[in-house]
């Protein structure tokens, strides 16, 4: 099957036409893989520097990365642990049971029956629990 025009200039044309659409499209396109490609890059890389954190620069502090900054987490949330639960006396929970019975003993009257102490369960990740 032949296709042409007749006319060599019409075809000549037609076939550049064609050629150059061609080159367009895929330059096109390949320069918008490029972009989306970049723009992953990027936030990968952001992505990454804050995980890992990153070092102080002159006139920039340093930024820890998510390890370092939940085992603070970790740490601060022991120190909440201790004063929540029970510990021979030196939690804030030791101090709260010690008034409760206190205030019973000065108002027998209200008060319903012995004192019943239930402690909680120690939480599952207590590093004081055995």
């Amino acid at each position: 099957m032949d296709v042409t025009t007749g006319v060599p200039a019409v075809d000549t044309v037609l076939v550049w036409g064609g050629a150059i659409s061609v080159l367009v499209g895929g330059g096109t396109a390949l320069w918008r893989l490029i972009r989306a490609a970049s723009h992953l890059f990027r936030r990968t890389s952001q992505f990454l520097d804050d995980w890992y954190g990153e070092e102080g620069r002159p006139g920039v502090p340093a930024r820890p990365g998510v390890m370092e900054r939940v085992s603070g987490m970790e740490e601060r949330l022991g120190h909440v642990w201790h004063e929540v639960y029970p510990n021979n006396g030196s939690s804030l929970r030791d101090a709260v049971d010690q008034a409760n019975e206190r205030l019973a003993l000065l108002c027998p009257d209200v008060d319903p029956g012995p004192p019943q102490r239930t402690d909680p369960p120690a939480p599952p990740d207590d590093p004081a629990s055995p």
